[in-house]
């Protein structure tokens, strides 16, 4: 059964998630504070952590934050409609996925469902475990990245969208095309997304992410990764 953290200050929605999650399969712990909730991550090795991004005292920006320097576990960020600027900055802190307030209890429990569904193909493929384009290597049952012998940390939604271009190198993908790859279905308001996600990569992938040469930028269509 797998574990899922609720770090969120509204009790009211920590008992609705709760039992959306326990209906679908899932254990459903929860905090609702930043501190307290940092300390379950750390301590119950949750699968994934869904983080409320308002929350009192330690913000969930900071969580995130303090979490990724800790943990690549996954993470879906919980955030008020107007706060583009904090989604942004979560994505590049290394969210995977947000959902905006109000929200449909189904619909988190699909983005979960989508999240864990990537990890577990990245690290299930019973096929061709090792993908490689140039010097960059992904190993799919370890969820591990290699550019020449250097480990290259990833969270689980960048080395997803890395395997998708580093398969077929030399392939323009849309940022629709991507989208679809990361979550099953393309949603055109989190296209931007795609673009975070990919600056996040290059600066972890690329000797000089203001140079890139792996993950290539196609004007007005999308991304491709380089070939030989």
């Amino acid at each position: 059964m797998k574990r899922i953290l609720v770090i969120e200050d509204d009790l009211g929605i920590v008992k609705l998630v709760r039992e959306y999650l326990e209906r679908a399969g899932y254990e459903a712990l929860a905090a609702s504070d930043g501190a307290a909730g940092l300390a379950r991550a750390v301590s119950d090795s949750p699968d994934l952590v869904v983080l409320d991004l308002g929350l009192p005292g330690m913000d969930g920006l900071d969580v995130a934050r303090e979490l990724r320097r800790r943990s690549q576990v996954p993470l879906i960020m919980l955030t008020a409609r107007g706060e583009e600027a904090d989604r942004i900055v979560g994505l590049e802190l290394g969210a995977d996925d947000y959902v905006v307030k109000p929200f449909s209890p189904k619909e988190l429990v699909a983005r979960v469902r989508s999240v864990l569904r990537r990890v577990d193909a990245s690290g299930n493929a019973a096929a061709e475990q090792v993908h490689r384009a140039l010097d960059v290597s992904l190993d799919i049952s370890r969820m591990r990245t290699l550019r020449g012998d250097q480990v290259i940390d990833l969270t689980a939604a960048e080395f997803q969208l890395l395997l998708v271009l580093v398969r077929q190198p030399g392939r323009i993908f849309t940022r629709a095309q991507l989208l679809e790859a990361l979550h099953g279905v393309a949603f055109e308001s989190y296209e931007r997304a795609i673009d975070t996600h990919i600056k996040n990569l290059r600066r972890k992938l690329e000797p000089d992410p203001h140079q890139p040469r792996y993950v290539l930028t196609v004007y007005g269509v999308g991304y491709r990764f380089a070939d030989e």
